[in-house]
């Protein structure tokens, strides 16, 4: 069973910062990348963010610039700070990892439970 733990939302003014934070437990072989999607309300999910287990990272436009995504690979945990945040950023932010549970498992996409950020004034 493979867990994703995210910390760290919360509610922030415009110009803001967060820092968020995912944490991959259980039976874990490799993880060949790890990011975050968020969806706000009455919209689908979307991409943010995702780093390799290389270290390559991608973007939605929306965020460059003021996202910054890193990994601890020792840690399994994956982290996104958010600066100078908009109204626009606000919604429930998913960590997701795509990785191999064992040697001969196929990689798979694992979800966390969601974590809520509200940009407002």
């Amino acid at each position: 069973q493979v867990q994703l733990v995210e910390s760290g939302g919360g509610l922030v003014q415009p110009g803001g910062s967060l820092r968020l934070s995912c944490a991959a437990s259980g039976r874990i072989f490799r993880i060949n990348s790890m990011g975050w999607y968020r969806q706000a309300s009455g919209k689908q999910r979307e991409l943010v963010t995702t780093i390799t287990s290389g270290g390559s990272t991608n973007y939605a436009d929306s965020v460059k610039g003021r996202f910054t995504i890193s990994r601890d690979n020792a840690k399994n945990t994956v982290y996104l700070q958010m600066n100078s945040l908009k109204p626009e950023d606000t919604a429930v932010y998913y960590c997701n990892a795509f990785l191999m549970p064992t040697s001969i498992s196929y990689s798979s996409n694992y979800w966390g439970q969601g974590t809520q950020v509200t940009v407002s004034s």
